[in-house]
């Protein structure tokens, strides 16, 4: 069963495929979405984290596999042969996550994804990035990039490619980072702090930035002084990366600000629609080294 993306470029929507572990509903975006298999069997791995099951070559592919139950903490199917595997592409990796069942894709606008509140979802160690209502009940939508990262803390952005770069000068040129997961937040501030840009600043959503650079209008001076670059996800709460920048460029003021699309999904088609939006770059996450080099170059 494969998925395909109908969405238009830049209209703050996004579609959600509805899951369930433990009998609980859970959404992954479905741009993440390369399709869904029965369950298969894999093959062991000595010494691999407890929540991987194995791996897996269902083509010519090979797929770890994560048991979102035993991330969870939540019992196992009542009957493992009617399990689903999400075959899930981001951060250039390649995973199942091993599901109890699946339910149906719903078409959201990211307004009606609340935030999560940080101290109910576990702060900067939470794992929920949206909460949102699917057929009549409350679903959660997960940081697929922090388990990824709790598993294998080598998916997450290293620190070393920064230090590779030798020794950098200082530059205090104000940035703005939108980015709703808590854990990518911080080690964005702390790679590009330890990059020599002291001046940043980060918001959990595009709508958050978009309050920030709109209130720019109304002071004097450039907005591109006060926000001489954006970083921004695409997937996020209330407003997403892609309608932001396009926002943003279509504005006669704030166009001159340069943007880059960070994101966990940019693929050939997803490089399109940031194009389409007219970002100045886009990269996946987590090349925190390619990043430094095109802000480098962008200010």
């Amino acid at each position: 069963m494969k998925t395909d993306i109908l969405l238009e470029t830049g209209t703050n929507e996004l579609e959600v495929l509805e899951f369930t572990v433990g009998g609980k509903s859970f959404g992954i975006n479905v741009a993440k979405v390369k399709e869904l298999m029965q369950r298969h069997e894999v093959r062991h791995l000595p010494n691999a984290h407890p929540c991987v099951e194995g791996v897996f070559q269902p083509r010519d592919e090979v797929y770890t596999v994560i048991d979102l139950a035993a991330y969870l903490g939540m019992p196992p199917s009542e009957d493992a042969t009617k399990d689903i595997y999400i075959i899930a592409h981001f951060n250039s990796m390649k995973v199942a996550f091993h599901v109890h069942g699946v339910e149906s894709i719903h078409r959201f606008s990211w307004e009606q994804i609340e935030k999560p509140d940080e101290i109910i979802y576990g702060g900067q160690d939470g794992i929920v990035t949206g909460i949102v209502k699917m057929g009549g009940k409350i679903s959660t939508i997960l940081d697929f990039e922090k388990i990824a990262y709790d598993i294998s803390p080598r998916t997450g952005i290293k620190m070393e490619e920064i230090d590779q770069m030798g020794e950098r000068s200082e530059c205090d040129r104000p940035i703005l980072i939108a980015e709703d997961s808590m854990l990518l937040r911080k080690m964005l501030v702390e790679s590009l702090n330890r990059a020599g840009y002291s001046n940043i600043l980060s918001v959990t959503n595009g709508a958050e930035a978009w309050s920030i650079l709109a209130g720019l209008l109304e002071k004097e001076g450039k907005p591109e002084d006060a926000v001489a670059l954006l970083i921004t996800d695409i997937e996020m709460p209330q407003m997403d990366g892609l309608h932001l920048t396009k926002r943003i460029k279509e504005d006669k003021a704030l166009r001159k600000i340069p943007v880059v699309i960070f994101s966990s999904i940019i693929d050939e088609q997803m490089s399109i629609k940031c194009k389409q939006v007219g970002a100045d770059a886009q990269l996946t996450k987590p090349e925190i080294g390619k990043l430094v080099k095109v802000i480098d170059d962008l200010i």
